[in-house]
């Protein structure tokens, strides 16, 4: 896509991030914003893609100082005197500061859109397993993208945008790219000349979608599977003409919550590795139990959930239970 708006004449930031083989083709990312971004995420210790909703929270707290906005905002309006009134600026970890992002937009004066590229939940974790390292599985891959996709959606939803298949882009592009010029009004692809059209035809090269898998292929546990086919399922609504409306929010809304409630509950589960790493970490445990004989890797508010049947916690909404954690574990000073 980002390739696709460069060739009908909208302005990528230079240098982009060289072509490899993972993307022949070229990434048409920036590599100012590859760069910056990076070190964002080391600051608030958060990864390109992370499973963890809490995440977003942390990389949330960045996107609010003023000395990165004012950073970002120079750069930016650098670009528009550079680049012209239409730019594209494309990388993945954009997504954790969006926020970010629209602030300097606003003081540039520039109206911010978004485009998200939509492909199966399934096809994005066997490219990342063929192409990238082995450190993360299928599992944690796949809880990913559900982390990333779900708040991505909620991030952008009071903003212009659109949401484009892939698989769209490859079968026939001047589709979605003339229905994603008109919505968002872009005068470099509502005015694109037959050369320009034909460069683009020359540009995408459906052989590149190189990994076609499906669940069978995945092997991660069901609940995290259905959680992942009905996120897909509902975003995959959101590029059909006029799908983008409140009953897919809510349902949106609601598979973010459960995802959230997923992983707090496979937190729990993992505790005791938590607390051993730790440990490993510290040079080797304290050789107790704590101070009050207790479990040192839980908090207060953790030990009291313990004792709470796991049928009235998951009845209790995800934002009242970590509200009621953070409130108990700050009154006892934790």
């Amino acid at each position: 896509m980002s390739g696709t708006l460069q060739t009908l004449g909208m302005h990528v930031p230079q240098p982009e991030v060289a072509a490899d083989d993972t993307n022949p083709k070229g990434f048409g990312e920036p590599q100012w914003v590859v760069d910056f971004h990076d070190r964002l995420l080391r600051r608030c210790s958060v990864q390109v893609s992370d499973a963890r909703p809490q995440a977003w929270f942390e990389a949330g707290k960045l996107s609010t100082n003023e000395q990165v906005r004012e950073e970002l905002g120079k750069w930016l309006e650098g670009q528009f005197r550079e680049g012209g009134d239409e730019l594209v600026v494309k990388d993945p970890r954009l997504a954790w500061f969006i926020g970010l992002w629209r602030s300097a937009a606003l003081r540039c004066g520039a109206t911010p859109s978004y485009v998200t590229m939509l492909r199966p939940v399934t096809e994005v974790v066997g490219s990342k397993q063929k192409y990238y390292t082995q450190r993360f599985g299928e599992l944690n891959r796949t809880a990913a993208w559900v982390n990333m996709m779900l708040h991505t959606e909620r991030a952008t939803r009071d903003s212009d945008r659109a949401f484009v298949r892939y698989h769209d882009m490859l079968s026939d592009w001047t589709v979605p790219v003339h229905a994603l010029g008109e919505k968002l009004d872009l005068k470099s692809v509502k005015t694109a000349t037959a050369n320009d059209i034909r460069q683009v035809h020359n540009f995408i090269d459906p052989s590149l979608r190189r990994v076609q898998l499906t669940w069978d292929d995945v092997d991660v546990p069901k609940r995290l599977r259905d959680v992942a086919e009905e996120s897909w399922q509902a975003l995959n609504r959101l590029a059909d003409e006029g799908g983008d409306k409140p009953d897919t929010h809510k349902v949106l809304d609601e598979l973010r919550a459960e995802y959230t409630l997923l992983y707090e509950e496979a937190e729990a589960i993992t505790q005791s590795s938590a607390a051993a790493a730790r440990r490993d970490a510290a040079g080797g445990g304290n050789g107790g139990g704590g101070a009050a004989g207790g479990d040192p890797g839980l908090g207060t508010a953790d030990r009291i959930a313990r004792k709470v049947p796991h049928g009235v916690r998951a009845a209790i909404p995800p934002k009242a239970r970590r509200g009621a954690r953070k409130a108990l574990n700050k009154a006892r000073g934790r």
